[in-house]
């Protein structure tokens, strides 16, 4: 079996470093659409350095490698193609607002192996520490299929319910046709994002926009419009990737406020609202 989940929850942390500086943060937030209008003095808390506020959702690019979805592939008792891989969801908790600069040490390993009948779900967990103690923790949710059927745990299956009522606030955020080529240079290079052949193979018309770029899209959404714009009011950040994007189309995400937490729902507008991201969570003070 390709997957050996015994092996993969009993191996020890693969630990490594990362580091990065304002150019990555800044190049990071243009690749979420941040700078629009680009005098805006909301927006040049993103795109100026000698203002600059980091958005939490940073952590999934920070230290410029591959994304965790990626990196759990490599992980002992894991071997499967990558085409069979889905990124399904992605959740951050913040133990302190996160440093335009830095020097990290990252601990990676497998928390879970859910069996799902027809495939298989991986939870990788990275806890990151710097010289001041923990700065954050985000698991992400890799959805293999065709791995699945080996009588394993078939992990938690409840769902919230949709939100009550009608959402507090509404907002439209426009993909650029070249977005997705400007994200690709923090990191993720996968040419599912890039090259229409590739994408081809892959079962879609055209490139797809990164689903991580679309949770940076919307958390940026929800802090400018909630939260006054104060990236340290965020606590943790959960969604579960629902569909694809693809660049040039419009973003509609939809927000309902609670007493420490906001939930979101985001859909394509050009797609008949077809869901992109759901069960979306922002917890805040």
């Amino acid at each position: 079996m390709p997957i050996d989940a015994a092996k993969a929850l009993a191996a020890a942390p693969r630990t490594g470093g990362i580091a990065w500086d304002r150019k990555d943060v800044l190049l990071y937030h243009l690749g979420i659409g941040a700078g629009v209008p680009a005098t805006d003095p909301g927006e040049l808390r993103y795109t100026l350095e000698s203002r600059l506020h980091v958005l939490p959702s940073f952590a999934t690019v920070a230290g410029g490698g591959p994304p965790g979805v990626i990196g759990g592939l490599s992980m002992p008792g894991v071997d499967v193609d990558l085409a069979r891989v889905l990124h399904g969801g992605q959740s951050l908790t913040l133990h302190r607002p996160l440093p335009a600069e830095g020097t990290a040490t990252t601990a990676d390993r497998i928390t879970a192996v859910h069996d799902k009948g027809e495939a298989a779900v991986l939870v990788v967990r990275t806890e990151v520490t710097d010289a001041n103690g923990p700065l954050w923790t985000s698991d992400a949710r890799i959805f293999v299929r065709g791995e699945g059927g080996w009588g394993g745990d078939r992990g938690p299956s409840a769902r919230p319910g949709p939100p009550a009522g009608d959402p507090d606030r509404t907002v439209e955020r426009h993909i650029r046709e070249d977005q997705a080529l400007l994200y690709r240079l923090s990191g993720d290079r996968n040419p599912l994002h890039a090259d229409p052949g590739f994408a081809k193979a892959a079962g879609f018309d055209r490139p797809v926009l990164h689903g991580l770029c679309t949770y940076g899209v919307t958390l940026k959404a929800v802090v400018d419009t909630l939260l006054d714009g104060d990236v340290t009011r965020v606590r943790a950040y959960a969604t579960r990737f629902a569909g694809v994007v693809f660049p040039g189309e419009t973003l509609r995400i939809r927000m309902w406020r609670g007493q420490a937490a906001v939930r979101v729902a985001v859909s394509a507008v050009e797609r008949g609202d077809a869901p992109v991201l759901a069960d979306t969570v922002v917890e805040h003070r």
